[in-house]
Parts: C-alpha cells; sequence; structure tokens
C-alpha cells in the first residue's frame, strides 16, 4: 500500500505533542492532586519525577528495540502502554496508584518516542524533504509544552484533574486505529537479533541513576550521600556500559554512532538546549504565578506567544538550514536564546507584560527552536537507516538528561538565592524575583554553551539532495 510521507508524519508527530504536552499538562494539576488524593510535599513530586525518570531512563533501550523488533511495532506497544496507563493515572484512587501510573506511563513514552522519529527519519529521504519534516517536529515539540500549561488550566478549572489524564485516551484510540493505514510497517533488523542484555542492564541502570540523583538533589541536597552515591554510581555504570558495548558483537549503541563528530555535537546541543529550555520554563511559570500572582491559565496563556515562536522558528530554521546548513542557523538560534534570556533576567515583578516579558519570551521560543531543528538534523545526517532508532534513543536521552540536570542545577541555584535574599530581610516577593533572575543567567550561560558547541560542530549542508554513500552520508 502506498502511503502519504506527509500523512505518516501528520500521526508521528501528533503522538509526539501528546508526549511533550504531559510533560507540562500534569503541573498545572498538581494542588488538586494533593488535596484529593492527600499527598505529603515531598511525595507530590513524584507525579513529575516518575514520569521523567523512566522516561529517560530507558530511551536507549527504546531506541534500540525499534532497530530490533521493528519501528512501527515499537511505536505501537508504547502508544498503546502510554493511553492505558493514562487512563490508570485518571482513575488513581490513592497517591502509590498513580506514582506507579505515571512510571509506567514514562516507560510508553520511551518506546514511543525514538521508535517514533525513527520512522521518521527512514520516511523522508535526506535533504530537504527529511528537513521540513524535522522543522515540523521540533515546532509541535516546542508548542506542547507551551499548551500543555493552557490545556491543563483549561481541564483543572472546568472539569477536574484528572481530565489531565483523560484526555489522552480518545488521542491514543484513535491513533492506533489509524497508525496501520498510514505508517508504513518497518521491518526488525536482519542479521543478529540480540538485545545485548548486558548493555541494556549498564546503560539503563546508568541512566536511571543519574536522573534519579538528578531528581532528589531539590529535596535533599546536592552534598546528601543518597544524592552522591546515585551520580557516582550512574557515571560507574556508563563507563562500564561503554567499555561492554566496545566487546559486543551486537550492542545495545553502536559505538560509531558516538564517535561521529555530527551526532556528539549536535547531542551536546541539544542536552544543553534542553537545560535551558525546562529550567527556564519552570522559572518563568513560577515567576507569573508566584511573583506576580496570575492564576494558572493566565500563566498558560502569557506563554503562548513562546509556542507561536517556536512554530515559526521550525519553518525558519528549516529555509535556513536548506540555503546555509546547520551550523550558521544553530549558532544563530543559539545568539536568540541568550538576548531573550539576558531579556527576561531584567524584568521586575511588576514590569509590564507587553514591554519585558513578551519580548523576551518570543525571542527564547525562537532561539530555543532555532537550535533544536538544525541539531536534529546533523544528529541524523551519517546515521545508516538500519541504526535509526538507537540513534533516535541517543539523541533524546542526550536531551532528556541535559534537560533534568539542568533544571536541578538553575532550580537549586534560584532556590538558594531566593532563600539567602529572604534571610537578609528581602519580601519573599522580592527574594523570588532575586533568585528568578539568578536562575535565568544560569540558563543563559547554557546557551552560550550551545553558541560554543554549534560554532565547533562540523557543517551539515543537507540542502544538496544529499545521496547515501554505502548507508552514510557526506557531511562537511
Amino acid at each position: 500500500m502506498r502511503r502519504s510521507p506527509w500523512a505518516t508524519l501528520v500521526v508521528l508527530a501528533l503522538a509526539q505533542f501528546m508526549v511533550v504536552l504531559d510533560v507540562t499538562i500534569v503541573n498545572v494539576a498538581l494542588p488538586g492532586i494533593q488535596s484529593d488524593l492527600g499527598f505529603s510535599v515531598t511525595g507530590l513530586q513524584w507525579v513529575i519525577s516518575a514520569y521523567t525518570l523512566l522516561f529517560g531512563g530507558f530511551l536507549l533501550l527504546g531506541g534500540r528495540a525499534a532497530d530490533l523488533l521493528g519501528s512501527r511495532a515499537v511505536f505501537t506497544i508504547g502508544l498503546a502502554l502510554f493511553g492505558a496507563t493514562s487512563l490508570a493515572g485518571g482513575l488513581a484512587p490513592s497517591p502509590g496508584w498513580l506514582i506507579a501510573a505515571r512510571a509506567v506511563q514514562g516507560l510508553g513514552a520511551a518506546l514511543l518516542s525514538p521508535a517514533a522519529l525513527s520512522i521518521v527519519t527512514v520516511t523522508f529521504a535526506h535533504g530537504r524533504a527529511r528537513n521540513i519534516a524535522l522543522g515540523v517536529w521540533g515546532g509541535l515539540a516546542g508548542l506542547g509544552g507551551t499548551l500543555g500549561v493552557v490545556a491543563g488550566g483549561l481541564l483543572v478549572d472546568a472539569l477536574s484533574w484528572r481530565w489531565v489524564f483523560f484526555v489522552n485516551v480518545p488521542v491514543v484510540v484513535l491513533l492506533l486505529a489509524i497508525t496501520p493505514r498510514f505508517v508504513a510497517r518497518f521491518g526488525p533488523r536482519a542479521g543478529e537479533r540480540s538485545f545485548d542484555l548486558l548493555g541494556a542492564v549498564l546503560g539503563t541502570g546508568g541512566l536511571l541513576a543519574l536522573v534519579y540523583g538528578v531528581v532528589r538533589a531539590q529535596p535533599v541536597g546536592w552534598s546528601s550521600p543518597e544524592v552522591v552515591g546515585c551520580l557516582i554510581g550512574g557515571v560507574l555504570l556508563l563507563v562500564a556500559f561503554v567499555a561492554a558495548e566496545a566487546r559486543s558483537a551486537a550492542p545495545l549503541v553502536p559505538l560509531r554512532l558516538l564517535r561521529s563528530r555530527t551526532l556528539s555535537s549536535a547531542g551536546g546541543a541539544l542536552a544543553l538546549n534542553g537545560a535551558s529550555f525546562l529550567s527556564t520554563f519552570f522559572l518563568v511559570a513560577i515567576f507569573l504565578q508566584q511573583v506576580r500572582h496570575g492564576s494558572a491559565l493566565r500563566a498558560g496563556v502569557e506563554f503562548l506567544p513562546m509556542g507561536g515562536a517556536a512554530i515559526l522558528a521550525a519553518l525558519t530554521a528549516t529555509a535556513m538550514v536548506n540555503r546555509f546548513g546547520t551550523r550558521p542557523v544553530q549558532t544563530a538560534g543559539a545568539a536568540v536564546s541568550v538576548a531573550g534570556l539576558l531579556l527576561l533576567s531584567r524584568t521586575g515583578a511588576d514590569d509590564a507584560y507587553a514591554a519585558w516579558l513578551l519580548p523576551g519570551l518570543v525571542l527564547f521560543g525562537f532561539g530555543i527552536i532555532g537550535v533544536g531543528v538544525p541539531a536534529q538534523i546533523a544528529a541524523r545526517a551519517d546515521v545508516a537507516t538500519a541504526e535509526a532508532g538507537a540513534a533516535s534513543g541517543v539523541v533524546q536521552a542526550f536531551y532528556q538528561v541535559g534537560g533534568a540536570l539542568g533544571l536541578a542545577v538553575v532550580t537549586t541555584v534560584s532556590t538558594s538565592r531566593a532563600d539567602s535574599a529572604i534571610a537578609g530581610g528581602a519580601t519573599p516577593s522580592a527574594g523570588l524575583t532575586d533568585g528568578f533572575h539568578r536562575g535565568l543567567l544560569i540558563a543563559a550561560a547554557f546557551s552560550v554553551a550551545i553558541f560554543l558547541v554549534s560554532a565547533l560542530s562540523p557543517r551539515v549542508a543537507p540542502h544538496k539532495e544529499q545521496q547515501p554513500v554505502d548507508g552514510v552520508t557526506v557531511a562537511a
């Protein structure tokens, strides 16, 4: 059956949009969840953290499974698991039930997301078509995070917190019904089909330990034995993982992927991009609600221009990559991000939204996707089709783990600064504003690092309709 690649993209992008939306939509429901289910203050964080932990920890395994079992099969399994656990979360009668549902939902996302990106990579040929597809992918991902706050506010205000989970169910049912019609079946990779059990245990365990340590850093402190032990253990497991992969006949992650300068530099940029985006999103959401005293719904509406800028950036970046290649577009995106963050970092509690927050959010939204789209394109420029799933898992693991680390660092610095200011006699509003400013300067430092990484990265020029050479595309 002949399928339109653009119809395939719509199905896959809608699934990814739902995954990204779910990261932020739950945030505005937390107060209702806490009062309804009787969560403790420390326990409530696990509604978010359980999802992040499993999502980040199992991405490598999800990407490899897509290569070995077939990407559409793994996508479908992940999608069904995501929908079933969304329903279970909405029906949760207790804190333990909800946390367990969120954890398994994260596992579903870790299967779904790299498989979907793998299908996009192999559905569209190298060059302009793939660049446009990845631009759409990046734009919807940026918009999903923003719309999650608006959608969550609307659902909680009009219905209840349970609907931030129930809303996924009809979307998943629709996607499961139309996937066989619009998404081609890509068979399993030929040859050895070993899952590399040792690599899976070491790689997944290392990522889980790192993400868990980062998640726990905020409530218990970076110097806590629990956090230090997890971070050291995670690093040791990942070192052992690299050693095991070097000797494996069928590795979970072929090390030649990590030796690729285009993929490794793009992965570094995406990790820093995730750190900048997630930390800025968190800080601005707190600033809008706790300092400027807006409602969750109003905060979401005030975020919307950032989402619109993200869509415009995706379209613009795609066109610019086709003309100039990835490196100049990526460095320009980083520079715009820095400008937006510096403007936001000078915003006071009573400053006009239109004069300060709006231009800062628009610049940042434009810049963050201006980095993401060319980095996504560059990361796949020299990846063979048979390893598209593994490469997608690696790239998304960079982003998720980088985002978790960056958020933890910025949250710790921002909270420490706010507490210190309040202890010194500042009002709570002034202290939170001071912490907000300090956190945004750290986020701006991440974007400066993106600029440096991008400036030193290879210049991939996929605007020329590249032809694979032995399964590999040549980058300049």
